[in-house]
């Protein structure tokens, strides 16, 4: 369980973040809805221990993050709207690399697994990621999260910038992801992808979430004309 209780978070006199209450359950995706500045990155990265609360909690498996980020980080994964990896290297070197500095050693065939998992075809594991569409960066990083047998993995964006076929083949990943018990919370302005996607969805506006539900209780128009209120 993903929970967060309370939670705020304020800059100076700025409130970036003001009275959070959610939970995401195993299997769940959460797909988090808001303009620039609505809080959804905040929100991120005081799951992901790089921020302070100032007050509430965030909690991961019933582990309170800040005071305990290197039990908590063991938990998560995160990919972020631009996949920081190295362009000089392959996918499977990529992979490698970051599998063993969160603690892990495979054998390459291994390696190679993980990488078909997250979607990425076989003729492109040794080629160096320079040459890598965004959509392709994508699955080495989603492979990276399942080389860590991370429970929760955190999404800021992962359909900016995807062409219609990636971003279907990314949605398609995602539920796969979703059936293997991980959970996913992602914050997208994408709101057809949203409802596609997603187990359940929320509306962020000011630092505060004004709309939950599940999704096979709203459909992308309903939606669309929540979300355009918000503005």
């Amino acid at each position: 369980m993903l929970e967060a209780i309370d939670l705020s978070k304020r800059y100076g006199g700025h409130e970036a973040l003001r009275n959070l209450n959610l939970s995401v359950a195993q299997g769940e995706i959460f797909c988090l809805l808001g303009q620039n500045g609505a809080g959804k990155t905040t929100t991120i990265n005081l799951f992901l221990g790089l921020l302070a609360a100032t007050s509430g909690k965030a909690l991961i498996n019933g582990v309170e993050v800040k005071p305990n980020s290197n039990a908590t980080s063991k938990m998560i994964a995160y990919i972020p709207e631009v996949v920081q990896l190295y362009g000089n290297l392959s996918g499977i070197e990529n992979l490698d690399f970051f599998s063993r500095i969160a603690g892990f050693r495979y054998a390459s065939d291994v390696l190679a697994e993980y990488l078909l998992k997250a979607g990425l075809q076989e003729a492109y594991h040794r080629r160096p990621l320079a040459s890598y569409s965004k959509g392709m960066r994508q699955k080495v990083a989603i492979a990276i999260a399942l080389s860590k047998n991370a429970d929760f993995i955190f999404m800021d964006e992962p359909i900016s910038g995807l062409d219609p076929k990636a971003a279907m083949e990314f949605t398609a990943i995602c539920k796969e992801l979703s059936q293997m018990g991980k959970s996913i919370f992602m914050a997208t302005h994408d709101i057809f992808n949203a409802v596609n996607v997603g187990t359940k969805i929320g509306i962020m506006k000011e630092g505060r979430l004004v709309y939950t539900s599940d999704t096979a209780a709203v459909n992308a128009n309903e939606l669309q004309h929540l979300y355009l209120k918000t503005i």
